[in-house]
C-alpha cells in the first residue's frame, strides 16, 4: 500500500467521525440548539444595541486599587472600551478578556493614549481583590506595562450595575442552581461623550474594525447596527455547561471541510503514483 492510499484511508475514517452526533449524545436538550430556542434563563440574555444613547457617567463604583471612582473619571478625553463581565467567571467572560487583549496585542493604538478599557464586574459579589487579581493577570498577557493607566477593571454594587448593564442593554442573569451567570459575549465601545458607537459581538475582534471604531467614536460618530450573529453562535448554555449547537454544527463543518479538501487533494496524488508506477513498470518490460 503507497503511502498517499495509507493517508486517504485516515483521512476517510477521519470524515466519519467528525458527522454530528445526535444532540442527546452531545449532552444538549432534544431540540438541540439553545441559540433558537432559549428555554428557562436563557430567555432573559442577550446585547440589545442601544447606539446613541449615552449611560449614567455619574454611577459610582470601585476601581481595582480600592478607590472610590465615577465612571465619567474615564470619560472626557478618549473613546472607553467596555467590557461587562464578571472575575470569578468560568468560561465566557475570560474568553471576552482574552479576545479583546489578542486584538489591541496587534494595534499600535494603546490604552491610555487613544482609548481607555474599562472592564466592569456585574456581579455585586466581586471586590477589588479579584478586580486587581484580573489587571495583573491581563498586563502581563498585553506586555506593555506602560499602558497600565488605561486600563481599568471596577467592582461595584447593584444598583450602580443595574444601571449601567440597562443603558448598555446588556440582559444577563444568574442561576442559582449552578451559581453561575448566564450572559452573552461582546464588548462595545463609546465616545469621550459617553454615548455607545459600536457593539463587537462574540470573543474575538477585529484589531482593524476596533481601530477604526476607535478613529470614529475620537469624533463623537456612531456606528450602524450590525447583525449580532456572533453572539448566538459563540452563545454558553449555562444550563448544560456547554455552547450551543450551533457552533458545534460550524466546527463539525469546517472540520468536514477541510478533511474533504484533503482527501481530493490525497485521491489525486494517488492516481499520480499509479499513474507513475504503470509508466515506469511499461518502461521496464
Amino acid at each position: 500500500m503507497t503511502r498517499a492510499s495509507r493517508i486517504l484511508g485516515a483521512c476517510v475514517v477521519a470524515a466519519v467521525a467528525i458527522v454530528p452526533m445526535p444532540a442527546r449524545a452531545q449532552g444538549l436538550a432534544p431540540s438541540g440548539d439553545p441559540t433558537s430556542a432559549k428555554p428557562g434563563l436563557l430567555n432573559q440574555i442577550g446585547i440589545d444595541q442601544r447606539l446613541n444613547h449615552s449611560i449614567p457617567l455619574d454611577l459610582p463604583f470601585v476601581d481595582e486599587a480600592g478607590r472610590d471612582v465615577r465612571l465619567g473619571d474615564y470619560f472626557g478625553k478618549r473613546p472607553v472600551i467596555l467590557a461587562l463581565v464578571y472575575y470569578e467567571c468560568p468560561m465566557l467572560c475570560t474568553q471576552v478578556l482574552n479576545g479583546l487583549v489578542t486584538a489591541l496585542g496587534v494595534m499600535n493604538f494603546e490604552p491610555g493614549r487613544e482609548f481607555e478599557v474599562v472592564a466592569v464586574s456585574f456581579n455585586p459579589r466581586e471586590g477589588p481583590g479579584l478586580a486587581t487579581q484580573k489587571k495583573a493577570s491581563y498586563m502581563e498577557r498585553y506586555k506593555r506595562p506602560h499602558t497600565a493607566g488605561g486600563w481599568h477593571f471596577l467592582t461595584g454594587k447593584e444598583d450602580s450595575i443595574t444601571r449601567l448593564t440597562q443603558a448598555v442593554g446588556f440582559r444577563y442573569a444568574y442561576d442559582e442552581s449552578i451559581g453561575q451567570f448566564a450572559h452573552a459575549a461582546g464588548i462595545e465601545l463609546l465616545t469621550p461623550r459617553g454615548k455607545i458607537a459600536r457593539y463587537y459581538y462574540g470573543i474575538e475582534y477585529s484589531p482593524r474594525d476596533i481601530r477604526l471604531g476607535i478613529i470614529e467614536a475620537s469624533d463623537e460618530r456612531i456606528g450602524t447596527p450590525i447583525d449580532d450573529f456572533l453572539l448566538l453562535c459563540y452563545h454558553y448554555d449555562p444550563a448544560t455547561g456547554k455552547y450551543g449547537a450551533a457552533v458545534l454544527r460550524m466546527v463539525r463543518a469546517a472540520g468536514i471541510a477541510f478533511v474533504l479538501a484533503l482527501v481530493a487533494f490525497l485521491a489525486v496524488s494517488l492516481r499520480r503514483e499509479r499513474a507513475q508506477a504503470a509508466a515506469a513498470s511499461a518502461t521496464r518490460t
